[in-house]
């Protein structure tokens, strides 16, 4: 006899009960994949098979965790980014499609067979770094976040997929001392301090969401910084909100940066922003 949580002994009445908590039938899948191991396909083949009380007890506990807005990808301790499985805890932002539009971008920048330096700011979880590394291999990527927390689950990440990639602890530039680059990418924290959409975003890590009364102090000090760390010809580009393009690119701008541009992410929203610092073809070292 099952001593779980009521109405979750079977897969169809626990999908009907996540339904009930408010909980996507997609994430409520996902969810009762994860506590039971099955795919997805094996819960649509298997209504009726029974959960014993020690899943209906996990389950109940992650539907109303998931129920309070927490993301999916912290309660199932993995997130994909650009086809590689990440291992996402609450010390790093969840890596979004949206910023897949930013690894293009650089991709496009970086010839396959070249040895261009590049730095990932504000690594996260290493996503753009690990997406840079997998399909630029001859690239040397420098990845750096000011949280040592963010920076292990990065290093874990590495190390898992077996991609090399450099990890610093650093406050943006501080700990790469006089190095240059022909990339440097960023996606730092661009929320408004008090902005509504942040009680949404409430699990996840404030320091790496939000920058500042209009969100751009760090992307200030970067742009600002940014030109000395750049070879002749190097790029930097950087994710930002969709209603920060004009005043990002008036910072390259200000700071002598051309061939300044606006790349959209996957819902047509201007997303990334980018200049080198002056014209002529990104130089690989050999």
């Amino acid at each position: 006899m099952s001593t779980g949580p009521s109405g979750l002994h079977t897969v169809a009445a626990a999908l009907r009960t996540a339904r009930g908590h408010g909980v996507d039938r997609l994430d409520a899948q996902a969810l009762l994949s994860a506590v039971l191991r099955q795919p997805r396909a094996w819960l649509l083949a298997h209504d009726e098979a029974a959960l014993d009380g020690e899943a209906q007890t996990r389950l109940q506990a992650l539907l109303e965790r998931r129920a309070q807005g927490e993301p999916l990808a912290y309660l199932l301790g993995e997130k994909e980014f650009f086809g590689l499985p990440l291992a996402v805890t609450p010390d790093v932002l969840v890596p979004r499609p949206d910023t897949e539009t930013l690894v293009e971008w650089a991709l496009e920048l970086l010839p396959a067979n070249g040895r261009a330096r590049v730095a990932d700011l504000g690594t996260g979880s290493g996503a753009i770094a690990l997406a840079l590394a997998r399909h630029r291999p001859l690239a040397r990527i420098t990845a750096v976040d000011a949280s040592a927390p963010a920076l292990a689950v990065a290093r874990g990440n590495g190390e898992r997929l077996g991609l090399a990639v450099e990890w610093l602890e650093s406050d943006w530039f501080e700990a790469l001392a006089e190095r240059r680059f022909e990339l440097i990418v960023g996606n730092p924290p661009y929320v408004a301090e008090g902005d509504v959409h942040l009680k949404a975003l409430r699990h996840e890590p404030p320091q790496a969401l939000t920058a500042g009364a209009d969100g751009l102090a760090a992307i200030r000090r970067i742009v600002a910084e940014a030109p000395a760390r750049l070879t002749a010809g190097g790029w930097l580009l950087l994710e930002h909100g969709f209603e920060q393009a004009e005043g990002v690119a008036g910072l390259l701008a200000k700071a002598g940066l051309q061939e300044i541009a606006t790349r959209r992410d996957l819902g047509g929203r201007q997303r990334c922003t980018g200049g080198r610092v002056q014209s002529g073809q990104l130089s690989c070292p050999r």
